[in-house]
């Protein structure tokens, strides 16, 4: 009697049921999700219905890879036997030997120069920022795979790469690096040139890649979408060929749909977005359809999701609601403030439920115009004041004013001395909060305190504690920001109770019993890399989410195009009414500062000091420059104190930047380093 031949229901199942078993910590909300987008991608994803097949290709792949004829076939310039390969790859392998690829020779490996890289990185700012945080959570699902997650954009370019180390020490990683390009053409047979052709996910197996050195690698790569159906990116992940694991494929699916969910949430703010599925208990999931609908009910935009559920309807942006669905945009929108959850029926005649996961939020005054020369001053003091007339800074504000207003948490990254704790000011001010600014130091408080610092406590709570409590940094934003400096050194314990408090704005002092509701705009920033810090296990990869509701990066000031600027500001600042020649401003311009515009306004004081009366004119200033950028401003008077110095600065410059690795090397604390950084 011929053996059954499972269903593919079944064969997910079966593969969901042993991810879950070598995984448990991912739980069962993780196998229903992998469950659900797998499924979706079967029967419901526009693109796996364009496969000729009713199988998964790429399930299919792992038991049937290319045979030895086909790749003998290929290489010796015969016809490749029909059947051998799944149908994308052989028509991607016709393709390569009409381009006059050689399978066995090595291809060409294009990449691009990485200043061309750092453009496409901001013209998909947003794009990337969401897939970099997909990445993280693919890398932690598949670690210790041997796996490499990447990001591409629609060109074919690789943006950003993150692999275990094994990976990336071995020739394929060497390959697979940001600017390289991997389109068909040049590159072969391989998964991103080919989900890039398709428009589709695709899956390229060992020996299924068309040229012979590639033949160790396995590849997964699913296009993006934005919400117009443009193709603007994609996710792969490779390992080697030993490596490669049934569920990753649906996991990178996963993550690509999320990415497509974000483009669309984090688009217009005055949106009323809603999620749709058949089922109430999908509602929550990747499958679920997703419209983001005008404060009078019109299409703004629709996932692929929402699109294929209302398949043979007109539901592209500009129609209404009231065209889609009955009862009326109104009536529904009711029962949602009321309910949480409504039912509706399709003008198709199909019942669905809808679910709202943002109301509309009231239209807020973008950024002003570039022309804009200087950015308001968030306080009267003169320290908030900075200046702004950098076009690539600019950019990266963008959005800037929507974020703040709808209270979303918003990371400055940026060097040390770049101006972090101006911008996140800036920020405060830009919210229009009448509450506090308030600043904390992460990397100056000890971890034993951090808690207590942050959350305040009840009199007598711990050993030390204040007699009469403390009402903590949270409590005194409220209404106002909290601004987390350096807050990849918050200890770990501390993450976890930080999280929470993001979840639910909700703190409880040490010792207390009571709650209290707040309302705070977090602001965070850091000059440490906080994605290998996830990476690491060094940061917790859930606050690091919450915490990147928006990115801005600071460019470090020798990159800074309003360089002049920023000097004759600083100088009006220090000594008003003082000039600065050309010929000192243009040498001042080539210097590296590594210490950006603290170390800019330390030589700045220095200067003027032994200037004369009418301003810095002599090039010869900048030969002190040398000595002050190796000491902070205290300590350039003693030759004792500038030893001790010079070398506590040189450790934080070879440690890239880690205040409690400098600590660590030196046997220092964390604080005595801000001291000696800090100006």
């Amino acid at each position: 009697m011929p053996r059954a031949i499972p269903s593919s229901r079944q064969r997910l199942t079966a593969v969901a049921n042993g991810f879950t078993r070598a995984r448990p910590e991912h739980g069962t909300s993780n196998t229903v999700q992998f469950l659900d987008i797998a499924f979706h991608a079967l029967y419901v994803d526009p693109a796996a219905k364009r496969q000729e097949h009713t199988e998964d290709v790429p399930m299919r792949s792992l038991s049937h890879p290319p045979s030895t004829v086909a790749r003998a076939a290929l290489e010796a310039g015969e016809r490749v036997p029909a059947g051998a390969l799944s149908p994308e790859v052989a028509r991607s392998w016709e393709r390569c030997l009409a381009g006059g690829l050689d399978p066995t020779r090595r291809p060409d490996e294009a990449v691009i120069p990485f200043a061309e890289v750092r453009v496409r990185r901001e013209e998909q700012a947003l794009l990337r920022r969401l897939a970099l945080a997909q990445m993280q959570l693919l890398h932690q699902q598949i670690a210790g795979s041997n796996f490499m997650i990447a990001f591409a954009d629609a060109g074919g370019v690789l943006l950003d790469t993150l692999s275990d180390p094994h990976f990336a020490e071995s020739e394929a990683g060497r390959s697979i690096v940001p600017g390289s390009v991997w389109l068909e053409g040049g590159r072969g047979t391989n998964a991103l040139g080919l989900a890039l052709v398709e428009r589709g996910p695709v899956a390229v197996y060992g020996r299924e890649h068309f040229f012979a050195c590639h033949g160790h690698l396995s590849c997964m790569a699913v296009p993006v979408f934005d919400p117009e159906d443009r193709l603007v990116g994609l996710l792969d992940a490779s390992s080697s060929n030993e490596a490669r694991q049934q569920h990753t494929h649906a996991l990178v699916r996963m993550a690509a749909a999320a990415v497509e969910n974000g483009l669309i949430a984090n688009g217009r703010s005055d949106v009323l977005l809603l999620a749709l599925h058949p089922r109430a208990e999908y509602l929550d999931t990747l499958s679920a359809g997703l419209v983001a609908l005008s404060p009078e009910g019109e299409v703004v935009s629709i996932n692929r999701a929402a699109r294929a559920l209302l398949a043979g309807l007109d539901a592209g942006a500009g129609q209404t609601f009231d065209a889609l669905f009955e009862p009326g945009f109104g009536s529904v929108v009711d029962e949602l403030r009321g309910h949480g959850i409504a039912r509706v029926r399709d003008r198709a005649g199909s019942m669905l439920y809808i679910a709202c996961r943002r109301f509309a939020a009231p239209p807020v005054m973008s950024s002003p115009a570039p022309a804009v020369r200087r950015l308001p001053a968030p306080t009267a003091t003169p320290s908030a004041d900075f200046v702004c007339e950098d076009p690539l800074l600019w950019r990266r504000m963008r959005g800037l004013s929507a974020a703040a207003g709808d209270r979303l948490a918003i990371h400055i990254h940026g060097e040390t001395g770049t101006g972090k704790e101006l911008m996140a000011r800036h920020v405060h001010a830009l919210s229009g909060r009448g509450g506090e600014f308030v600043a904390i130091n992460c990397g100056g408080v000890p971890e034993s305190l951090f808690i207590a610092e942050l959350f305040g406590h009840d009199r007598g709570a711990f050993t030390n504690a204040r007699s009469e409590g403390a009402p903590g940094l949270l409590r005194l934003a409220d209404g106002g920001t909290l601004f987390l400096d350096e807050v990849g050194d918050i200890p770990l314990t501390a993450q976890t109770a930080l999280l929470r408090f993001l979840d639910t704005m909700e703190v409880r002092p040490l010792g207390g019993a009571k709650t209290a509701k707040l309302d705070v705009q977090i602001v965070s920033a850091t000059n440490r890399d906080l994605a290998a810090a996830v990476a690491a296990r060094q940061f917790r990869a859930d606050l690091y989410y919450r915490l990147n509701g928006l990115s801005i990066e600071i460019p470090p000031l020798r990159e800074r195009s309003d360089f002049s600027a920023i000097v004759r500001h600083l100088l009006a600042r220090h000594a008003p009414g003082a000039s600065i020649s050309d010929v000192v401003l243009e040498r001042l311009r080539r210097r590296p500062w590594p210490g950006n515009i603290r170390e800019l306004q330390s030589w700045l004081r220095r200067a003027l000091i032994e200037a004369d009366a009418g301003g810095i004119t002599e090039p010869s200033c900048e030969d002190a420059a040398c000595e002050v950028a190796q000491t902070c401003a205290q300590c350039a008077g003693s030759p004792l104190d500038s030893s001790r110095c010079r070398r506590i600065r040189e450790t934080y410059a070879q440690s890239g930047g880690n205040i409690q690795a400098t600590a660590r090397r030196l046997g220092i604390s964390r604080t005595t380093v801000y001291k000696h950084i800090g100006d």
